[in-house]
Parts: structure tokens; sequence; C-alpha cells
């Protein structure tokens, strides 16, 4: 499949969420990012080369209408993965952060150790180091 010059990066990734505040928090707690963006419907937080939007569940259906919104609690339909040099130390990190994690870190048959989390709307979030 060919690229087309508007497939270069991916420049926001939007979240809805639940709880505003409560995600907001997990955010700064766990990955400690910057606010580059707050209103009362959303905070976007800069992620390096691409920025994390946390956006109010219930603003959600004027972005992706006629989809509709998912409920919380339906399972996980993907995740998004951080590579890392180091994966014990990472672990601990999140620990300390109050962060539990759903696995891991467990070695894969396919070359990486991985750990999974999930943040307070259920996005998961999986860490891994390449072997």
């Amino acid at each position: 499949m060919a690229t087309t010059d508007w497939v270069n990066k991916i420049t926001e990734i939007t979240l809805f969420v639940e709880d505003l505040h409560r995600s907001k928090a997990f955010y700064q707690e766990t990955f400690k990012l910057e606010i580059i963006y707050e209103d009362e419907s959303c905070t976007v937080f800069d992620y390096g080369n691409t920025s994390i939007n946390l956006l109010n569940q219930s603003n959600a259906h004027e972005l992706i209408k006629p989809a509709q919104v998912g409920r919380g609690g339906d399972g996980a339909r993907f995740q998004f993965t951080i590579q890392v040099s180091d994966i014990d130390r990472v672990c601990d990190e999140l620990e300390v952060r109050g962060v539990k994690l759903l696995n891991g870190p467990t070695t894969r048959p396919w070359g990486r150790r991985t750990a999974c989390f999930a943040d307070p709307d259920g996005h998961l979030w999986e860490i891994a180091q390449v072997l």
C-alpha cells in the first residue's frame, strides 16, 4: 500500500473519559506530562510527538456522530504501547506512583518483555522492552 503525503505521524489521541478531573490526575501522576491546553471539557497533554486529549465523554458524540460513544466496561478495543529500555525499573516507578499493573512484567516469545496497566477509564497501556 502506498503512503500519501498526509500519512506521516499521529499528532493527537483523544480518549473519551467519564471523569475529567480523575483522569487528569492519573495522567499527571503516572506520566508527569505537561498540560498544553485545558478547558471545562478537556485536558490536552504533551506526549512528545503526540498530544493526548482527555475529553469528557458527554462531549464526544459531536466529534464522532453518527458513530456511537462506547460505554465504559464493555471491554478493551485497543492498547497503546510505550517502548522502554528497562521495564523492571519502569514497573517499580509506576508502583511508586500508585499504578496497579494488570500483568507483567512477562517475557514474551516474540522477543519482548511487557507489562500492562489501565487508566481510570479502562484505556490500556503496555510498556515493552525489546530483548
